[in-house]
């Protein structure tokens, strides 16, 4: 898990942090990123908490949406 993510996560609800974990592990395997320190894991995870911040519950739903922001694939 990146720092950036790791550090938002814990100042969270555990449901919340758990839903994001879940949504960022989905989209590092979706995108194929497996190194932890690579930069792109940062910018990532920022994407994935904006996407979370907008209320949606559904982790797939998120990593999809993370994925079109990111415009990558």
């Amino acid at each position: 898990m990146s720092i950036y993510l790791h550090l938002q996560i814990d100042a969270m609800a555990p449901k919340d942090a758990n839903l994001i974990a879940k949504a960022y592990e989905q989209t590092l395997r979706t995108l194929s990123v497996r190194d932890g320190d690579d930069p792109v894991t940062e910018m990532i995870a920022k994407t994935i908490i904006k996407v979370a911040r907008t209320g949606n519950k559904d982790c797939a739903a998120i990593s999809a949406w993370a994925i079109r922001e990111l415009e990558i694939r």
